[in-house]
């Protein structure tokens, strides 16, 4: 068994049952994040999801971890982050057997994406019906303006260095 919880400064921690810390996490990808709002596992615990107050979801692939989460080396690797709502997500579930995510905003919609790619398959409540096996469309919700970015690089954080010689501006030049 593992828990899991989300943090206002866009970390996850990983916990043992007896509450233990295994791993902490932070978004890699080139958008920022924000605080997290919601997550969810699939039924194998194998993707983590992760929604913001931004409006981003972000896909992580905790299985080789937890396979191994002992091992130094065993990673936690960050796969996909799209922009999902223009919002704060509040909820979001993954359908394994549709491959479908649902996910649900503070400006009352609830929208569903491909789970592999993050595309957009529309919304509830629209005029037309889903049609999930088209993933070759790339539509996005109208208040939504980025596309869905595979990341790939591993997990893990650069730190900042700090500049020794710091640029200044030469009136005389």
């Amino acid at each position: 068994p593992l828990l899991a919880s989300a943090h206002e400064s866009s970390c996850i921690r990983l916990w043992s049952i007896q509450g233990n810390l295994m791993k902490e996490l932070r978004p890699f990808s080139e958008h920022p994040s924000g605080p997290l709002t919601a997550l969810c596992t699939d039924i194998s615990t194998k993707i983590l999801l992760t929604g913001s107050k931004e409006g981003y979801i972000i896909r992580w692939n905790i299985a080789s971890y937890l396979e191994d989460s002992r091992n130094k080396k065993s990673k936690v690797k960050e796969e996909l982050c799209w922009r999902a709502h223009a919002t704060e997500v509040v909820d979001l579930f993954i359908e394994e057997e549709k491959n479908v995510i649902a996910t649900a905003s503070i400006d009352g919609s609830v929208r569903l994406w491909h789970a592999r790619t993050g595309y957009y398959f529309g919304y509830f409540g629209q005029a037309r019906t889903f049609e999930l096996s088209d993933t070759s469309r790339l539509i996005l919700p109208s208040d939504v303006k980025d596309f869905s970015a595979i990341v790939k690089e591993e997990s893990q954080h650069t730190e900042k260095k700090e500049v020794l010689y710091p640029l200044r501006l030469d009136r005389d030049k």
